[in-house]
């Protein structure tokens, strides 16, 4: 058994997904479009083209993500963060400041007690992230 964090997008799951993959060195497995849909489910023309589903491999763990279609979209997001582990400090700082090109940093990446580097930010897409590298280089 495992879980795997879930995210919704309002339009833009495959900007982020091409992203983080790019950044992160990861392999998207699967992108499905609204258009690829079984006949019959409602969906505006503009949306066709959106994602439906799409899942991410970053190392050993899998992100999964969709376009939650107009009517289904939600407010701001609270209550989680993804928290990425990276071996390597000089690795954690480059992906740190990849994701936070156009985000908002809430905590600078530095050291801290527990680990040789830590950060956190929120990435353009909206999505929240803390970058841990446990170990110095």
């Amino acid at each position: 058994m495992h879980t795997n964090p879930y995210l919704m997008f309002k339009g833009n799951c495959e900007e982020a997904f091409r992203s983080y993959a790019e950044i992160t060195g990861g392999t998207i497995m699967e992108m499905h479009r609204y258009n690829s849909a079984p006949p019959g489910m409602p969906m505006p023309p503009e949306w066709q083209e959106k994602l439906m589903h799409a899942r991410l491999k970053i190392g050993d763990t899998v992100i999964m993500g969709s376009d939650a279609p107009p009517g289904r979209q939600f407010g701001e997001r609270g209550g989680f963060q993804m928290s990425l582990a990276v071996d390597s400090k000089t690795e954690a700082e480059r992906i740190f400041a990849a994701l936070s090109d156009g985000g908002n940093v809430s905590m600078p990446m530095g050291p801290t007690f527990f680990a040789a580097a830590f950060g956190m930010l929120t990435d353009r897409f909206g999505v929240p992230w803390m970058v841990v590298c446990e170990k110095e280089d």
